[in-house]
């Protein structure tokens, strides 16, 4: 007796989705840099790019990289404050120092340079004036631990019905003053204590911006006047 086919059956094949690759974007700067090498071999999708600020971009979150020796002289020759101005474009955003189990960040003694104290000020300036976080790694394969932890970490959902606060009147003008270059929340109130309202402060001559910014008010100046 011939066996009858059974033409129904199929064996099934399952086609296996593979999961896609968090990405991390790098400054090619830093391509000669051994995290890029650590991200790739921890399974991250790496793409180098020419980044105007910061040096890593994971989820949208801007960081900024210094080993210890890099942010002292940048802290010295002040390019980190620009550093940290231009970070401020980035809503999160992250300041790591890199190496601290490798040389120390301040020493008390008299022959390292530069007073402990001004390391220590400096380190409060970036957490209070420039609202960023400092992570201290040990190395850069700490380093490179810490972006693959957060490339993989997963954003709450807000709820809907969340409440935004809305700010006073005051506060909106204080906002759109703090929005120009150089200037901080106590400069913002200066100016407008000053001219009183946003029309009078765009309608100031140079010299009456001088009052308050002094060598500022150039800049601030020829913001105002500048064509779009």
């Amino acid at each position: 007796m011939t066996p009858l086919l059974d033409i129904f059956s199929k064996k099934k094949t399952y086609i296996r989705q593979e999961k896609p690759k968090e990405k991390v974007i790098i400054d090619y700067r830093e391509r000669n840099c051994l995290i890029a090498s650590e991200l790739v071999a921890s399974g991250l999708d790496v793409e180098f790019k020419e980044l105007k600020v910061a040096d890593y971009i994971v989820k949208g979150i801007a960081i900024e990289r210094k080993t210890i020796s890099d942010f002292i002289s940048s802290m010295i020759n002040k390019r980190l404050l620009n550093q940290l101005e231009e970070l401020k474009q980035y809503e999160n955003r992250l300041l790591i120092i890199e190496g601290i189990s490798e040389q120390e960040l301040y020493s008390d003694s008299k022959d390292s340079g530069i007073n402990p104290n001004a390391i220590r000020g400096f380190l409060l300036s970036i957490l209070l004036k420039y609202k960023v976080p400092i992570i201290f790694t040990k190395n850069y394969q700490d380093t490179a631990k810490f972006i693959l932890v957060l490339s993989r970490k997963k954003e709450k959902e807000m709820p809907l019905n969340i409440s935004k606060k809305s700010l006073s009147k005051k506060e909106r003008l204080q906002f759109i003053v703090e929005g120009f270059p150089g200037i901080g929340p106590k400069t913002a109130k200066k100016l407008l204590k000053k001219f009183k309202t946003l029309k009078e402060l765009f309608n100031a001559s140079e010299s009456d911006l001088h009052e308050v910014l002094g060598k500022k008010a150039k800049i601030l100046f020829e913001l105002i006047n500048s064509k779009y």
